[in-house]
């Protein structure tokens, strides 16, 4: 009987360790990855300018490299004996990293109006699944990144009060939307406050956007940093942050 519950024990065990915690992160951003690749076929357009027409070309190659790359890692999670091989290793967290920097510079190239993909010459939002999609993407991969050096330094085990990992991946996810707010932001204000006759309160609510923006992402980044590399980000400056 002892030796059942010892083998059943272990089963358990192994099976555990073959789950990921990010397994369903995984599979959204498989999601976002296959509707942004999509998206770029079907915005991109025949331009004589061959500056548009390689950007175009790059952001269509980083969503494909990151649609083959996303599948691979889903489908490994799904094996038990695959799944060792990339839960927690190095192999993942190399892999999101080259991720992160993929989908960025996808993100960057998707929201400059000047390619023409998902945002007009107006600054408007004219292809509104590329555009929303990759930034949703640009945001699970940023709380991939954190929910995998949680795991990695082992800081979520304690309680969400006294655990450093406590509010790890909400300070990470703000930090994303911050980097939203201010990039979007800015691309409005190149697009249309750099034309004489805008009116001045639209250029000064994009002006506002971009310094929330820079200033919401350098203290979530100074927050997130602390956490990871201290024991617990003071509880005064996550309160003053927020």
């Amino acid at each position: 009987m002892n030796s059942d519950d010892a083998s059943n024990r272990d089963a358990m065990t192994i099976e555990e360790t073959s789950q990921s915690p990010r397994f369903t992160q995984w599979v959204a951003f498989l999601m976002c990855s296959l509707i942004v690749m999509g998206s770029c076929m079907e915005a991109s357009e025949y331009s004589a300018d061959k500056t548009v027409v390689a950007n175009q070309k790059w952001a269509l190659s980083c969503s494909v490299i990151t649609f083959i790359l996303t599948m691979g890692i889903c489908a490994m999670h799904m094996s038990p004996i695959t799944s060792i091989f990339i839960i927690n290793t190095k192999v993942e967290g190399g892999l999101i990293f080259v991720l992160v920097a993929f989908w960025s510079a996808t993100v960057a190239i998707v929201s400059d109006a000047e390619n023409g993909l998902a945002v007009n010459e107006d600054g408007a939002v004219s292809f509104g699944n590329l555009y929303y999609f990759s930034w949703a993407g640009f945001v699970i991969c940023i709380t991939l990144m954190a929910s995998f050096l949680r795991s990695v330094y082992q800081i979520d085990v304690a309680g969400e009060i006294k655990s450093r990992s406590a509010r790890l991946t909400l300070w990470a996810s703000a930090m994303a939307t911050c980097l939203v707010v201010m990039g979007s932001s800015a691309n409005v204000f190149d697009n249309t406050c750099a034309v004489e006759g805008e009116p001045e309160a639209f250029c000064g609510r994009t002006k506002l956007g971009v310094a929330l923006g820079c200033i919401g992402t350098i203290i979530a980044l100074c927050i997130c940093g602390m956490k990871i590399a201290t024991t617990k980000a003071p509880f005064l400056l996550e309160a003053s942050g927020s």
